[in-house]
């Protein structure tokens, strides 16, 4: 009898970290496959070399999560099949393609969990294209793994709890943050009462960031609207309304990001089914508690399947890696993973506070300008968009994209499809939950033309 194919995860951030380690202490060595160059994710991402700095430096109060994690996963060793630097692209027909060194592999596997994160969610705001503007992930990315900083004098605007983690970091670092333009209204911040008894640690620790910017000399303003960034050949200043004012804050760089969105174009190639979450304004792939999706064999865990922190992604990871051994016939603890659903739900109520004290703004949809660039890919701007939904009766997501080309490009989506799915429900007064979504096709992310060799591993080798 063959021996069976084994797991595969996708992604080695705090979700595929603890996915990983709960199948290996079971016996089974799964395969993992991770963008990075080493595990982490992209909250926990290392450095590409050494650059004098500590954990503590790196990572602030997470320091000690980050280097158990690391620890962890490299304490593995041959317990896991791990491939970094390698972009899963596809999947089909119970195999997975993945793309390492020019070399596709097909990849056979029994079990699928995908931890595959998030990325920023971004709406189109003049001037977002200029250089120095980066968003407030990327720019995270620049002092976690570069160690430099996007400017010397940075404004960081936006919503979302990562606004002022990221603020704070920078100050931490040395730069000069002018100003936290956060487009939450005050009245949102009332919310994070609700927080409170939930993680009172989370909340306290926030307050002490937005404290420390404060006294260093931050301009911290809420309800911020009509941003635009201007500068010739670069960012030169930042411009909003607040108080039914005008405000100009000069700067050489800006951090902007309206909270995370899922990526969950893996699940939708694994044939995930999928619903509308209004919490996170997205088309999500369903999911049990357990992490089982409408897929026999397929697990979601993380920010992947719906945003919830770090914290939860290490919890959802070990709870779908319990799953998975279950479904096997496998022994499995079914008292931890009880537990580990008790403090997803926990966890799922923090966050429904943090949502609500940091708000989508979807009233910039509405005041987005024609000359705004909306897809950078094909070189959409939002009036050309707007002119097609009109003239083609636009109401659909895909029939916006068969039209205007918005999500063909190199991104395939995954950074304009949000912000036009916006626009199109306030262009033609629908909910945004009614305009659907863009279906994902592979390759789910940019491979070269000249991969020239592909290695079958779906008979499995035990030496392998």
């Amino acid at each position: 009898m063959a021996e069976r194919a084994p797991p595969l995860i996708v992604g080695a951030g705090p979700a595929g970290i603890r996915a990983a380690a709960t199948l290996a202490a079971a016996g089974l060595r799964p395969v993992v496959v991770d963008e990075g160059h080493a595990c982490g994710g992209q909250i926990y991402r290392q450095p590409l070399a050494q650059d004098g700095r500590d954990d503590r430096a790196r990572y602030g109060s997470e320091a000690g999560k980050a280097a158990l994690l690391h620890r962890d996963f490299a304490a593995l060793g041959p317990d896991v099949d791990y491939r970094p630097n390698t972009l899963l692209w596809n999947l089909r027909d119970g195999t997975a393609d993945v793309l390492r060194d020019g070399v596709n592999h097909r990849v056979g596997y029994d079990g699928l969990i995908l931890a595959t994160g998030a990325t920023d969610r971004v709406l189109p705001i003049p001037g977002w294209t200029l250089p120095g503007v980066f968003t407030l992930g990327g720019a995270q990315i620049a002092l976690k793994a570069q160690g430099c900083a996007i400017g010397r004098r940075v404004v960081f605007a936006g919503s979302g709890p990562l606004l002022y983690l990221v603020a704070w970091q920078y100050m931490k670092a040395g730069v000069e943050v002018a100003a936290v333009l956060d487009a939450a209204p005050l009245s949102a911040k009332l919310n994070l009462l609700r927080a409170l008894p939930l993680a009172p640690d989370i909340v306290l620790r926030g307050l002490r960031m937005v404290a420390a910017l404060g006294l260093a000399g931050t301009r911290v303003q809420l309800g911020v609207s009509s941003l635009r960034i201007e500068g010739k050949d670069k960012v030169s200043r930042i411009v909003y309304q607040s108080g039914g004012r005008e405000h100009r804050i000069a700067c050489d760089g800006v951090a902007y990001g309206l909270n995370l969105r899922s990526e969950t174009q893996a699940a939708d190639l694994a044939g995930c089914a999928f619903r509308f979450d209004p919490r996170d304004r997205a088309h999500l792939p369903l999911r049990e508690a357990s992490g089982r999706s409408s897929v026999a064999g397929v697990y979601l865990a993380g920010d992947g399947a719906r945003i919830a922190g770090a914290d939860a992604a290490e919890a959802a990871g070990e709870r779908a890696a319990l799953a998975l051994l279950e479904d096997r016939g496998l022994p499995h603890d079914a008292a931890r993973a009880a537990a580990l659903e008790l403090r997803l739900a926990k966890i799922d109520r923090l966050r429904g506070a943090l949502e609500a004290a940091f708000p989508f703004p979807a009233h910039w949809a509405a005041e987005i300008a024609d000359d705004a660039l909306l897809c950078r890919c094909e070189e959409i701007s939002a009036g050309e968009a707007r002119r097609a939904i009109g003239d083609y009766v636009l109401t659909e997501m895909n029939r916006l994209k068969a039209i205007t080309r918005i999500g063909m490009g190199r991104c395939q989506g995954r950074m304009c499809a949000a912000a036009a799915a916006e626009l199109l429900a306030v262009q033609t007064q629908r909910d945004i939950g009614a305009v659907g979504r863009l279906r994902a096709q592979a390759p789910i992310k940019p491979i070269p033309l000249d991969v020239s060799l592909s290695v079958d591993e779906r008979q499995h080798d035990p030496a392998h």
